[in-house]
């Protein structure tokens, strides 16, 4: 099969088309016919970092986690899927887990679920990592119906289904993001859009919770944002962050009682530990999909597998407004 391989990380990593030889089945894994798969923050960590990072697959390597494709065969143990069955996941490009940047990926068939079928293959592409993300975060802040949610980052990967998981479970919701475009879509998600770069934090919680502060905060962004996070927090409120790779001072959210939520949802495919909660996840993602209270966002720029180098380039450039997809 075609896959697309880098021999060395760092600054001269570079994408090889390669022949080689198609995944063989263990117990419990599906072959899946490739069709799109999706570009994330980690892929890219992966590929410049490499081995800074405990988690990195040895080269040479095919990268690449997200996949939605059609199951060719099912291995020993499974009873779920079948062949012909339209799939999604987060599959692999970590440790020894092939990644989805080929024709063909060997999952472990509890690390994905049936694709929503009001989706195309590449917007059920766009989902399993930032869906997984968003959903678990949200979960262990205990969301609940007329809360006040905010969501930093919502036309970004993890930020954008955040928005629209938030308002599926009854929320209240809004979201900072930086333009009239972004605003839009922040408003078509039916939120409230917060520009970050003209209103300050304690501007919009006055403005939006009465200065009582959001009962969760979804933080996407990360970094010295947490602390805004926190100020814009109420009393014994949640914060739920997917970027806590930082020194930071965690005076506020002590004096204001806090729970602090770190979300690493690679945890089940690196440890092999609780695989089964993303395939669960995924498939409770699948029926609000197919309810109509999600919807993938895209980035209007179109990548194959064979100039997958550009693919990377453009989510690392920060300009990408949604989810980079590279289709087969």
């Amino acid at each position: 099969m075609k896959a697309m391989t880098i021999s060395e990380y760092g600054e001269n990593a570079t994408f090889e088309s390669r022949e080689v030889a198609k995944p063989t089945l263990r117990n419990g894994q599906v072959l899946v016919k490739i069709f799109a798969s999706s570009i994330n923050t980690v892929d890219t960590m992966i590929r410049n970092m490499g081995k800074d990072l405990p988690f990195s697959p040895i080269n040479p390597a095919i990268l690449g986690m997200d996949v939605a494709g059609t199951i060719e065969k099912v291995g020993e143990g499974v009873t779920e899927f079948s062949a012909g069955d339209e799939v999604y996941g987060c599959v692999g490009g970590l440790v020894d887990l092939q990644g989805t940047l080929a024709d063909y990926v060997a999952a472990d068939s509890k690390l994905i679920a049936l694709k929503p079928k009001n989706l195309t293959m590449k917007e059920a592409a766009a989902l399993p990592l930032v869906g997984i993300t968003a959903y678990e975060g949200l979960i262990r802040s205990n969301i609940k119906s007329s809360q006040k949610v905010l969501v930093h980052g919502g036309t970004g990967g993890v930020g954008h289904v955040a928005v629209q998981l938030a308002k599926h479970f009854g929320a209240d919701v809004y979201s900072t993001c930086g333009g009239e475009n972004q605003m839009e879509i922040i408003k078509k998600f039916g939120a409230e859009p917060i520009n970050y770069k003209t209103e300050q934090v304690q501007n919009y919680v006055n403005k939006h919770t009465n200065g009582v502060g959001f009962d969760i905060v979804y933080d996407s962004v990360g970094g010295e944002n947490l602390l805004k996070s926190f100020e814009a927090t109420a009393l014994n409120g949640q914060v739920a962050t997917t970027v806590s790779l930082c020194n930071i001072d965690l005076s506020t959210a002590h004096f204001k009682g806090l729970s602090l939520h770190v979300v690493f949802m690679l945890i089940p495919m690196i440890h092999n530990f609780k695989r089964e909660q993303h395939g669960k996840i995924l498939s409770s993602i699948t029926k609000i999909v197919e309810a109509g209270n999600l919807k993938p966002l895209l980035d209007e720029h179109q990548f194959t597998l064979d100039n997958v180098g550009e693919a990377y380039t453009r989510l690392e450039s920060k300009k990408a407004i949604g989810k980079v997809v590279v289709e087969n």
